[in-house]
């Protein structure tokens, strides 16, 4: 299987010192925004994060994890269910700002379940989207990111690998690889 490297861990350091800065300017003092990781892999972005906003503004972020499991419009369309990942939210996110936090946003699909999860804990102000990467060319909704690391035009054949050292690989990185058929 071959692999190509897109970020290395380095590299999406910058990115997350960068989201940190448009956060902090455009946020101000998160006094009315919160951010939501959708699971299952948003959540390690979002710690990411909101470490990174803590030492660099000393303000703490209010934030949760968010799945949309039963949300999404192939839920029942799998052989098998899918399995259903936590949601840990806190607080409520009427009136507020608030920012959905992913990793990879490919055809949008998981970003409209979230939206429809979401509002279950009240109804936003506003809603903005960061991810890591935007496969750019893949969208089968019209949902585009406010903020993302890097935009990559891939085949269908090709899958976005996100590697974090959390998850117990050798150091955070990013590919993009060829899609294994079962």
């Amino acid at each position: 299987m071959q692999k190509r490297l897109v970020l290395d861990e380095v590299q999406i350091e910058i990115i997350l010192r960068r989201f940190c800065h448009q956060l902090i300017e455009n946020h101000d003092d998160f006094d009315n925004t919160v951010l939501l990781g959708l699971q299952p892999r948003g959540p390690i972005l979002l710690d990411k994060i909101v470490k990174l906003l803590e030492e660099i503004s000393g303000v703490k972020v209010p934030s949760g994890y968010l799945d949309a499991t039963f949300h999404r419009d192939d839920f029942r369309r799998r052989d098998l269910p899918l399995k259903a990942n936590e949601t840990k939210i806190n607080f409520l996110v009427e009136g507020k700002k608030v920012i959905l936090v992913d990793d990879v946003l490919y055809k949008g699909r998981s970003v409209r379940a979230a939206m429809d999860a979401m509002i279950a804990f009240g109804r936003p102000q506003k809603v903005e989207l960061m991810v890591l990467v935007d496969r750019k060319l893949t969208r089968d909704y019209p949902i585009m990111p406010d903020y993302y690391g890097i935009r990559v035009h891939t085949l269908v054949s090709q899958y976005v690998l996100v590697e974090w050292a959390e998850q117990g690989n050798e150091k955070d990185a990013i590919w993009i690889t060829e899609k294994v058929n079962p």
